[in-house]
């Protein structure tokens, strides 16, 4: 029989649906057969305990079993060597796949997939059996990446010099004396790669090296041969890819070319370089190309990088760049579901943060605390006395056990996800796959994970050097400004310290009803240094500290809120950061304080916002309204406290930009709809009910996709049946059929529309209904089948893709959602259709240009043309699956090979999360348009935060790079060019 495939039994792993993962299993042996696998084929026979792991593995991992589908024979070669010999065997074959004779780069990039698919699906087997380590599997992948992009630079390279483009001094090793220096950053530099990891590339090139036949044509050809090599890696083909291929951690990425000269990059660093860069080339490890020129550059750097001084100063830039900007202390149980295991509390980021920051502030004196492990760096840590062993071994468990976790999210369909399930078959998967016996006991060891790493992290920020109520003099007595007090005000990071002395004499003074009581002036008092320090770090602090002087300027009391800041560090921070980063909301709270008291709730940021969630929540809220205004006014209330609730939650990472959206949305069917219904029932008292009369709101536009933004008005449709013969309704003010709806549907426009004491539920924009503005405000609903069938445009079907009942007669619901989708099924005129949206989009941008770069639904490939995409291929039945869907990215992830390519779909998703997720952190914080020149400081922390990007620089080239890349895609397949 050979070696054994594990070494050891695997772990049994128990299936989803064990029939079907029989059958599977089956199908891939029998496919084995016919391939000549003869020994694979007769598996269940011959070791039914692998066998049977396999039918396990292929249940819970879609992306083994489909791999194993299309090519079982890559597991014949494990009955004569063993699985990590056999990687070994595969890495060295990558390696070496450039020289082979004849070798193209189109047979290279083949080559390379496939190789790349066998050793993958062999280290998630490995993985899944329970013998190989979290450890062994990043050097594994790392080892792979290396191979994989030595090979491409290689090729690259070799073919450059039979071109008489470089002169290398040895063709069989292009490699040296190339003047090519390939950095691996992040986790390959660190040999800690996860399954389904991007790579992270700097390049940097030689330009008197002797294989540079012109200097001068250098950057032009290094830069040629970087596009070369992100193709050759990361785009997708039939054969699939290789590893996806980053570039953005260059120097000034959006004005510098994709490979720069050393000399440029080292005047660079050193008279611009950021602390996030010096963190990053803690990691930076040459993996291809000249090695050598590579090992020199990293020692030009060295002094860049690490400091003879001690450099406190270093932690609040790095951590402010690290999007960390407390220890999340004080908000509460964690959530299982949704949580991101790479950046969310608790999680991977916070554990290799604590080295980073050790390592910058110590690396300078000490050389042994500048290796690129996070482990091994643990271990140095503790050696050199900066953390107790306690720490270490607490932080390399959770570590590995956090690593493995994200490699089982990313073994379910090899993608780059980092968020656990929110469903509950979907966390039972992730349960199984790291063998827990049941998803409950998971979340617990899960929980229990995170709260063990947070704790050391926080315990981090307690005892490394910052602000502190120790600082320096605080005296806000009498008239006078206190010298001292100014000069500690202005250390704090307050740039008009007089004033600030004026804001808060007003507060002790007591001319605030919140300050009048001798007890409150006290608890603020004690409460002052800490809010100091925290509204300094807001890097706006006098802006932060006015919002928060008119916040408290309202408040009818202040002894609970100042007990409250002064006993939770955390909440006194996220309060401090909404001041600073977030203008809509600070106006929000102080206009409505209320709205605060829901940041009490312990379960806040463990609560996912489901629908579920706001259902029940809106029902005991409602409760005890029975009177239609109050019912009304209790909607409103409930409506703002929630959209501010759910904002938080965005604002510190407890859920994401697309979970936000779903969550704005859901809120918004629950409000119309109890707002309609209320009406409905109001209007019914006076008119009473037309014979057969029922009414639903359609809802389109962002609301009917589930992606509303926090400052989203609604686009709805009222539509409405009755019976043929009805003429009146039977109140004791009868009303035709038509005007009965007409009325109606203003009431209901009054209702969620119309300002009140407690503001508006939403703005509501009809002009989507048939004939627009022109038309009745409510459609009859034989009407409306006619006109969409009949007179509708090509933009008015395109929008119907998004339709959706969000409220209203369920009969009429299902209906309704019949004919709309009949409706959107209808054969159609493709070359017309296509037609019709170039131009509507041209039409767009001549009439609405973009205001800037940040105008991103109006940019050329921005947000409009990722949705005409989606809406002309629905209407084209170019979606893969059978049921229909009202979301964009839904639609995006579901276009058809036929449609447009894998990889341009892959690239339409992920500009769709980049842009959803800026414009919904945005409109969060902001009441109108991004203002590249006047923005919070705060807030560029969170739109890097939610893009893992380090600095505005580089998210900005990310945003052009990104919307080049769609407004390609749009013109191949929308305009045909």
């Amino acid at each position: 029989m050979g070696a054994d495939w594990f070494g050891t039994s695997p772990r049994r792993l128990e299936p989803i649906d064990p029939e079907r993962a029989a059958a599977e299993l089956q199908d891939v042996l029998s496919s084995a057969g016919e391939a000549g696998c003869h020994r694979l084929a007769g598996l269940a026979q011959a070791r039914p305990e692998i066998a049977a792991f396999l039918a396990g593995a292929m249940s819970l991992s879609s992306y083994v079993r489909d791999t194993l589908r299309r090519r079982p024979q890559m597991l014949e070669p494990l009955f004569d060597v063993g699985w990590e010999t056999r990687v070994d065997a595969i890495t060295d074959e990558v390696r070496a796949a450039w020289s082979v004779d004849g070798v193209t780069e189109k047979s290279l990039m083949a080559e390379l997939r496939r190789l790349k698919t066998e050793a993958h699906v062999l280290i998630a087997l490995a993985d899944l059996a329970g013998v190989a380590e979290a450890a062994t599997s990043v050097r594994l992948l790392s080892a792979l990446a290396d191979a994989a992009v030595g090979a491409a630079i290689d090729f690259l390279l070799r073919e450059a010099h039979d071109q008489g483009k470089l002169n290398l001094p040895d063709r069989d090793r292009p490699g040296e004396g190339s003047g090519f220096v390939v950095l691996g950053m992040g986790k390959l530099g660190a040999g800690e790669l996860n399954f389904s990891s991007d790579i992270d590339l700097i390049l940097f090139f030689e330009a008197d090296a002797p294989a540079i036949r012109d200097p001068l044509d250098a950057t032009d050809l290094f830069s040629r041969l970087a596009r070369r090599l992100i193709r050759i890696l990361s785009d997708r083909t039939e054969h699939g890819y290789v590893f996806r291929t980053d570039l953005r951690l260059r120097p000034d990425p959006g004005s510098t070319p994709l490979a720069i000269p050393v000399e440029a990059a080292l005047n660079y660093y050193e008279g611009r370089g950021q602390n996030w860069e010096r963190a990053a080339m803690i990691k930076a490890r040459p993996v291809a190309g000249d090695f050598e020129a590579g090992m020199g550059v990293l020692k030009e750097l060295q002094p860049f990088v690490w400091r003879k001084y001690m450099d406190y100063a270093a932690i609040a830039d790095v951590h402010s760049i690290k999007r960390q900007i407390h220890a999340h202390k004080g908000h509460g149980e964690i959530a299982v579901r949704g949580h991101n295991v790479k950046l969310g509390r608790g999680g991977i980021r916070e554990i290799e943060f604590f080295v980073q920051t050790q390592q910058l502030i110590a690396g300078g004196r000490f050389p042994e605390l500048r290796g690129r492990e996070t482990v091994a760096m643990l271990e140095r840590l503790t050696e050199r006395g900066w953390i107790d062993a306690d720490a270490c071994a607490s932080l390399t468990r959770q570590y590995w056990f956090l690593r493995d976790v994200e490699h089982a999210i990313q073994m379910v369909a090899d993608e780059q996800a980092h968020d656990l399930p929110e469903d509950d078959a979907g966390l039972e998967r992730i349960a199984r796959m790291r063998g827990f016996a049941s998803a409950e006991a998971f979340s617990e060891a899960f929980r229990a994970s995170l709260k063990e790493v947070e704790s050391h992290y926080a315990a981090l920020f307690e005892t490394a050097p910052q602000l502190s109520a120790g600082v320096g003099n605080l005296v806000f007595t009498g008239d006078v400004d206190d010298p001292d007090t100014l000069q500690t005000l202005s250390s704090l990071g307050f740039e008009r310290p007089s004033d600030i002395c004026r804001v808060i004499r007003t507060w002790h003074f007591g001319r605030y009803r919140a300050t009048r009581s001798a007890e409150a002036r006290e608890r603020l008092t004690e409460l002052t240094p800490a809010l100091l320090a925290a509204f300094g770090r807001t890097r706006r602090a006098d802006e932060a500290i006015i919002r928060f002087d008119e916040f408290l300027a309202g408040l009818p009391a202040g002894i609970q809120l100042f007990s409250l800041l002064q006993s939770n560090p955390g909440l006194l921070q996220l309060l401090a950061n909404i001041m600073g980063a977030a203008p809509r909301l600070a106006a929000i709270i102080t206009r409505r304080p209320h709205v605060f008291d829901g940041l009490l709730d312990p379960l806040l940021m463990s609560e996912l916002p489901n629908k579920a969630y706001l259902a029940a929540r809106l029902e005991s809220f409602l409760a005890a309204a029975t009177i239609y205004e109050e019912r009304l006014d209790r909607l409103r209330i409930f409506a703002a406290e929630q959209k501010f609730l759910i904002g938080i939650r965005l604002l510190t990472g407890a859920i994401d930009a697309a979970r936000a959206g779903k969550a704005f949305s859901d809120l918004a069917d629950l409000t119309i709809g109890a707002a309609f219904d209320a009406v409905v029932a109001e209007f019914a008292r006076r008119h009473g009910h037309v014979p057969g009369g029922r009414a639903v709101v359609l809802g389109m536009g962002k609301l009917g996709s589930r992606e509303l933004t926090a400052g989203s008005d609604v686009d709805v449709i009222l539509l409405y049946d009755h019976d043929s013969d009805a003429e009146e309704s039977d109140g004791d003010k009868p009303l035709a059929p038509s005007q009965y709806y007409a009325r109606l549907t203003q009431r209901v426009i009054a209702a969620v529309s119309a300002p009140t004491a407690e503001g508006v539920l939403y703005e509501i924009d009809l002009r989507l209904r048939p004939s627009g503005n022109k038309g009745p405000v409510a459609t009859y609903v034989e009407a409306f089948r006619k006109y969409q069938k009949t007179e509708a445009w090509s933009w008015e079907h395109m929008a119907l893709t998004r339709a959706r009942v969000v409220a209203g007669d369920e009969g009429l619901a299902a209906a309704v959602a019949d004919d709309v989708a009949a409706i959107l099924a209808a054969p159609r005129d493709r070359a017309r259709l296509l037609k019709d949206a170039c131009e509507m989009r041209a039409i767009i941008e001549t009439e609405k240009p973009p205001r800037d770069g940040w105008d991103l639904k109006l940019i050329p490939g921005g947000l409009i043309d990722l949705e005409f995409i989606a809406q002309t291929a629905g209407l084209l039945g170019e979606l893969d699956g059978d049921t229909r869907t009202t979301s964009t990215a839904e639609a995006l992830a579901r276009l058809s090979p036929g449609f447009c390519e894998a990889q341009a779909r892959d690239d339409l998703v992920a500009a769709y999360r980049l842009f959803m997720g800026l414009t919904q952190v945005s409109r969060l914080c902001l009441t109108g348009a991004i203002d590249r020149k006047d923005m919070p400081p705060g807030l560029a922390d969170l739109l890097l935060a939610n893009t893992d990007l380090p600095e505005m620089a580089v998210l900005e080239a990310h945003i052009r790079e990104t919307a080049k890349r769609v407004r390609t895609v749009f013109d191949a397949v929308v305009c045909g060019k």
